[in-house]
């Protein structure tokens, strides 16, 4: 998979009809806390609360397109990718059926419904809900959104499009990993505007698929995946994302959850902006390596700040919520 950059320009345009672009801030308190200057990648700050919303705008245009007939469509997430498909599928007069797994974010379930979704809790995580969505798909009639598609990383690419077009010589960028459309989108970008960026991807340690999977050159499924940090909560890697961020990151980090917490706590001490455990990890990998960066230009993406009140309140107190 590649993109042009008059295909970013193209997705840019169907997203920024429906969204602003989200800001790119270099933060001093960031940088002195680091010890490298430090620019947060804002997607906290889109409509959803999340960088998924912009696969939802390219993803349902290209649907639309192709499979005129649509009566709807139906899909599988833990939160941010339910919103953006949902938000998505209603401006376009479409039913949108979401599976999530038992025991999801109250909040993130509460706000898919806010947005249209007929919300279905099935399985103990993301990958059970993710395959009874593909059957019921099926069976009724819907259109599957996978976790991963062009069209859902045509338009995720464009928020690396918009931090880079504002910094582009940025020496290292953190992205976590979930499915891999985040990630993959920010090497695309990049090598579509022929950057020398470093791409690190970001894996909590006990969601560790797309890590063991980039260092085994090879997929490699976990057992579990029970991180607080649901956004990368996954167990199954996705092959071709792999195809993608394992010849183009430089590597991938593993953060524990208590970094994870405390990235959180940094992130509202140091800027006063929420960020769930998905978008705190990057700056958590950023803390980890920062002799490694020391004096460097770096980014980090702030992926998501959609975060349940329970769970903030135990972090902020010094905790690490348990799932």
């Amino acid at each position: 998979m590649k993109f042009t950059v008059a295909e970013l320009q193209a997705a840019a345009g169907l997203v920024h009809a429906r969204l602003d672009p989200t800001p790119q801030i270099q933060w001093p308190t960031l940088s002195r806390r680091v010890g490298a200057e430090v620019w947060v990648k804002h997607e906290n700050h889109a409509p959803t609360g999340a960088f998924k919303v912009r696969g939802g705008v390219t993803y349902l245009d290209w649907l639309v397109r192709t499979h005129p007939g649509s009566r709807g469509i139906c899909t599988a997430t833990r939160g941010n990718h339910g919103q953006s498909q949902a938000r998505a599928a209603v401006a376009a007069g479409l039913r949108a059926l979401v599976y999530v797994p038992h025991g999801n974010s109250v909040e993130k379930n509460a706000a898919m419904r806010a947005f249209g979704a007929e919300l279905v809790e099935h399985g103990e995580d993301f990958d059970t809900a993710r395959e009874e969505a593909f059957c019921v798909a099926e069976a009724e009639g819907l259109s599957i959104v996978p976790p991963f598609h062009k069209e859902l990383v045509r338009g995720v690419a464009t928020y690396a499009f918009e931090l880079f077009g504002t910094v582009p010589d940025l020496d290292t960028v953190y992205v976590p990993i979930g499915c891999g459309s985040g990630i993959c989108g920010t090497i695309l970008a990049r090598d579509a505007m022929g950057l020398k960026t470093k791409v690190v991807g970001v894996v909590s340690e006990a969601a560790q698929t797309a890590k063991l999977s980039f260092e085994a050159g090879a997929l490699v499924e976990t057992n579990a995946a029970r991180t607080f940090a649901d956004g990368m909560a996954v167990r199954v890697p996705v092959a071709d994302a792999l195809a993608i961020y394992g010849r183009g990151a430089e590597r991938v980090v593993a953060v524990s959850e208590e970094e994870i917490a405390e990235a959180m706590r940094v992130y509202f001490t140091d800027i006063h902006n929420i960020a769930e455990g998905a978008g705190a990890a990057p700056l958590a990998a950023l803390m980890q390596e920062r002799d490694r960066m020391k004096d460097r230009k770096v980014g980090v993406i702030l992926s998501g700040g959609n975060v349940d009140m329970n769970w903030y309140r135990t972090v902020l107190g010094g905790g690490v919520p348990e799932v």
